[in-house]
C-alpha cells in the first residue's frame, strides 16, 4: 500500500480535528470537555482547546513532511493518550461510549506506526 496515502489520512484526522473541531470550534462538544478540566477558568479553557487545535494542526503538517515519522508517531501516541485519558478522566460524562473512542484511537495510532516506517522516510539520528 502507499505508505503516503496512509501519512494523507493521518494528517487529514489531525486537520479536521484541530482546525474543524477546536481552532474554527466546529465541535462543541470539544470546548466542553476542555472546559471540564480542573483549575481552568473559560479563557484559560478557551485557550487551551485553542493551542490543542494548533498542536493537532502540526502534527498533520509534520506527518505530511515525512520528517522523522517515528518521533512524529510517538508525539501522536503521546498527544492522544494525555488527551483521551484527561477526557475520560474529567468529562468520561461527555464521551458517549468510551470503548468506542478508545478502539479507534488504537486503530488510528497503529496507521501513525505504520506511516512512520515508511522504507525511505527520514529519520532523524540521535
Amino acid at each position: 500500500m502507499n505508505r503516503a496515502l496512509i501519512r494523507a489520512a493521518v494528517a487529514a484526522v489531525w486537520l479536521y480535528q484541530g482546525l474543524w473541531c477546536k481552532l474554527l470550534g466546529g465541535a462543541g462538544r470539544h470546548a466542553e470537555i476542555v472546559a471540564s478540566l480542573p483549575l481552568l477558568g473559560a479563557s484559560a479553557a478557551h485557550g487551551l482547546l485553542l493551542a490543542i487545535g494548533a498542536a493537532e494542526c502540526a502534527l498533520a503538517f509534520w506527518t505530511l513532511s515525512g520528517v522523522n515519522l517515528r518521533a512524529a508517531a510517538a508525539a501522536q501516541t503521546l498527544m492522544l493518550a494525555a488527551m483521551n485519558g484527561g477526557a475520560l478522566l474529567w468529562a468520561g460524562h461527555l464521551i458517549s461510549d468510551p470503548a468506542a473512542m478508545l478502539l479507534q484511537d488504537f486503530a488510528f495510532v497503529l496507521l501513525a506506526w505504520v506511516a512512520a516506517e515508511e522504507p525511505g522516510a527520514i529519520h532523524a539520528r540521535v
